[in-house]
C-alpha cells in the first residue's frame, strides 16, 4: 500500500533513539524527509546521518522543556524541506517510583517536560497546519496533517512502581482527544500512540532495575497474548501510518501497540 508518505516532512521529538527514531527510520524508508529532536547534540547528529543525511534529515539538539523548541523545529523544517505535513512528539520516560514516593522537584521536573512540552509542541505544530478559518473540504482528503504523542499503557491503567507516568499519561491523553475536536475542522488530525512493553533502552533500564532483568522478561512476556515484547520497528510502522495521508480518517483516538496487553477494549 503507497503511504503517500514521499516528500512529505515531519518533526520528530526524542528521536536519536527509541520510538522516535524507529519511526523516522519507517517514514524516510517510505520517502518523507525528517527533522529529528533530542537532548544529545551528538545523538541526534548520529542519528540523521543513519537516515541518509541533509538530503532526508536533519537533527536538532534540544528538549521539550525549552519553549523555543518546538517553533524552531518547525522552522527548521520549512527551512530546510520547504514544507511541513505533521509531528511525532515523543519524550523520554519520567523517573520510576511510586506516586508518593517520588519528589516534588521530580514531579515538576516531568510535568514541564513531559506533559506541558507535549502540549506545547502540539499547539505550536498545529498551528502550523491547516487553513486557519477554513473548512475541510469533503471531496478529498482535507489539507492540514497529523500530530502523532507517544504515551504509554499507563494513559488506560497504572503500571506498578511509574507514578510519574501514571499520573501525566492518562491527561495527555485526554489533551489529545480535546485538541483532536479543536483542530479537526482545519483537517489537523491528533492521535495517541500507547506502546506497551518494546525492547528500548527505557524497558532494558526497567528490566534490569528488578534486579534480575531475564525473569523480569519472562513475567513480562507472560502477560502478553503474543508471548514477546515487541520490537521498536512494530511501533515505528504503526506510527508511520498514523502521520500518513493513508490514515486520513483516524483522529482523536488512542491506539495501543501492546501485543494484545491491554485489557480493555
Amino acid at each position: 500500500m503507497d503511504l503517500g508518505l514521499t516528500d512529505r516532512v515531519y518533526v520528530l521529538t526524542g528521536a536519536s533513539r527509541g520510538l522516535g527514531y524507529a519511526t523516522a527510520e519507517c517514514l524516510v524508508a517510505d520517502g518523507a524527509k525528517v527533522v529529528l529532536a533530542a537532548r544529545d547534540a551528538d545523538a541526534v547528529s548520529a542519528a540523521a546521518e543513519r537516515l541518509g543525511g541533509p538530503a532526508h534529515a536533519v537533527g536538532i539538539a534540544g528538549d521539550l522543556a525549552d519553549a523555543a523548541l518546538p517553533q524552531r523545529l518547525v522552522d527548521t523544517a520549512r527551512q530546510r524541506f520547504g514544507r511541513l505535513d505533521g509531528a511525532l512528539v515523543s519524550v523520554g520516560g519520567p523517573p520510576p517510583g511510586t506516586a508518593a514516593g517520588v519528589s516534588d522537584e521530580q514531579w515538576r521536573q516531568s510535568f514541564e517536560t513531559v506533559f506541558l512540552g507535549t502540549v506545547r509542541a502540539v499547539r505550536t505544530v498545529a498551528a502550523a497546519l491547516g487553513r486557519d478559518g477554513e473548512p475541510a473540504d469533503r471531496a478529498r482528503v482535507p489539507a492540514g496533517g497529523a500530530i502523532g504523542l507517544v504515551l504509554s499503557t499507563s494513559a488506560r491503567y497504572p503500571i506498578t512502581g511509574l507514578g510519574i507516568s501514571n499520573g501525566l499519561r492518562p491527561g495527555l491523553a485526554g489533551v489529545a482527544k480535546d485538541v483532536a475536536d479543536e483542530y479537526g475542522p482545519r483537517g489537523v488530525r491528533v492521535v495517541g500512540l500507547l506502546p506497551g512493553r518494546i525492547m528500548t533502552d527505557r524497558n532494558r533500564q526497567l528490566l534490569a532495575a528488578s534486579g534480575d532483568a531475564e525473569r523480569a522478561r519472562a513475567e513480562a512476556e507472560a502477560g502478553i497474548p503474543l508471548r514477546r515484547i515487541g520490537d521498536p520497528a512494530e511501533f515505528g510502522r504503526v506510527a508511520a501510518f498514523v502521520l500518513s495521508p493513508a490514515a486520513g480518517y483516524l483522529t482523536g483516538v488512542t491506539i495501543p501497540v501492546d501485543g494484545g496487553a491491554t485489557r480493555d477494549l
